[in-house]
């Protein structure tokens, strides 16, 4: 596909009519769609690997295992289980002054759902917005990510096997063919992907009124309060920061902790990076960067930070490899404001440390700052942990742990503000892909005469009835 194909609004369009040819598909008809898609995952699964190994340079199949097909394949089998419940059309009260009619909410698809996928979970991004599209009824297209070359092709190819043409399809081409297809008049459109992005996006997606649902990213902070189990909380942000070599979307982006504990902190970061990636340099279980421009963005972050005051902490004795775009886990303390790795999202395996002499100076720093993707607190305390959710604004929150919320299905995934608009997930991603059409059903028998004109005395007494009784 060329950098402007013009096929775009045509395969648009071969979707729009066959969702008028069956407007609300049945739920045989969404079951069988969603089997089709775990028959792929589960058929197709070492090879999806390999691709997105190839495409990173180096992906171990155990990390595309976990944070990819896993949760794939779990979320389509809760929509399994419960979307056939999340269909029915559902009863809804009846103000007291107008029954005995009956209201009810239908929940409709919308039609076909654009989702634009991006480079850093090429199948878990592209499978679960699928799922929550697909369960509530609608057609879908889908763009990937030029980044990932390989999979993306890969993928392409698959869907076309398990799926007909007008159920789903899949695009592929450069920035100018998704600058094309965030332009197109879907019905919804979702896009994962960096802040900068998403405003181009949104600002493509309004001259059609595409309603849309933007996960993006920003800096999210991992707060050690003063009465965590400090061993804990560093084991578990090192593996929410370093799998996939921190290109995650919601891995701990810097570290608020007690300013006393700072030492502890890398000392004990460092035994723990070493017992999960022994002999680092030769480990087939860490992830390369995906790409020389990635990679090069990283060691420009972390150098001017050095070079403006930082002090770098390397948590391995492995040494940078560009040639493999190899970078080895580090922490970054005496960190400013100032400092790129501050005030971008860093996307990698470097992780600033930010001192605190108080809790509520820790609240404040991240209340200052754009609304994050994610939140960790480690921390036992209840009353300090219900002041820390009160005072700050995040897309989710893990409490004791990392990454684990946007696994979970029966909680709505996005961000707020910076971070995002709308989520998905589960029941909430049914709703977005959905209309829940309000309906009012007239009884047979039933006063609204009463309120018709001529305005009379008894329009007067009905009213003053309804004026006192609500």
């Amino acid at each position: 596909m060329n950098s402007t194909d013009p096929n775009l609004s045509e395969r648009l369009q071969h979707l729009r009519n066959a969702r008028a040819a069956d407007p609300m598909p049945s739920w045989a008809a969404r079951a069988k769609r969603l089997r089709a898609l775990e028959t792929m995952l589960r058929e197709q699964r070492g090879p999806f690997a390999a691709a997105i190994s190839a495409d990173f340079g180096q992906r171990p199949a155990q990390e595309t295992d976990l944070l990819e097909i896993f949760p794939s394949l779990s979320s389509i089998r809760y929509a399994l289980r419960h979307g056939r419940r999340w269909m029915r059309t559902r009863r809804s009260l009846v103000s007291l002054a107008f029954q005995p009619a009956r209201n009810t909410l239908m929940p409709q698809p919308l039609g076909v759902v654009g989702i634009i996928v991006p480079w850093n979970y090429p199948l878990y991004l592209a499978i679960v917005p699928m799922v929550d599209a697909l369960v509530a009824g609608n057609r879908v297209m889908v763009k990937m990510s030029e980044y990932t070359p390989r999979f993306s092709a890969l993928f392409a190819e698959s869907v076309a096997r398990y799926f007909q043409p007008d159920e789903v399809q899949i695009v592929n081409g450069d920035a100018e063919v998704a600058q094309a297809f965030s332009s197109l008049p879907f019905n919804h459109l979702l896009f994962t992907g960096s802040t900068a992005v998403g405003r181009h996006v949104m600002r493509a997606a309004a001259a059609s009124l595409t309603p849309v649902t933007l996960e993006l990213g920003g800096k999210s902070p991992a707060i050690i309060g003063p009465g965590a189990r400090f061993e804990n909380a560093v084991k578990r942000i090192m593996f929410g920061k370093f799998v996939n070599a921190g290109q995650t979307c919601i891995a701990p982006d810097y570290v608020l902790l007690p300013r006393a504990r700072v030492d502890e902190f890398v000392d004990i970061a460092r035994r723990v990076v070493g017992q999960m990636y022994p002999q680092l340099e030769r480990s087939t279980q860490y992830a390369s960067i995906v790409s020389d421009r990635q990679y090069q963005r990283l060691v420009a972050l972390r150098d001017s930070a050095l070079a403006a005051g930082a002090k770098v902490h390397p948590l391995s004795d492995a040494a940078d490899d560009p040639s493999r775009r190899l970078l080895p886990p580090q922490l970054l303390s005496a960190v400013d404001d100032d400092m790129g790795v501050m005030q971008d999202e860093i996307f990698g395996p470097l992780l600033p440390l930010v001192p605190y002499d108080s809790i509520d100076e820790a609240i404040a720093y991240v209340v200052a700052h754009p609304h994050p993707l994610a939140l960790y607190l480690f921390e036992q305390n209840r009353a300090l942990i219900d002041t820390v959710l009160a005072h700050t604004m995040a897309g989710g929150v893990s409490v004791n742990d990392t990454l684990y919320h946007i696994a979970q299905h029966g909680l709505p995934f996005g961000g707020v503000g910076d971070s995002g608009k709308g989520g998905y997930h589960g029941e909430a991603g049914f709703r977005t892909f959905s209309h829940l059409k309000p309906v009012f059903r007239q009884a047979r028998f039933n006063g609204a005469g009463l309120l018709s004109p001529p305005y009379g005395e008894l329009f007067r007494r009905v009213v003053a009835l309804l004026m006192k009784r609500g």
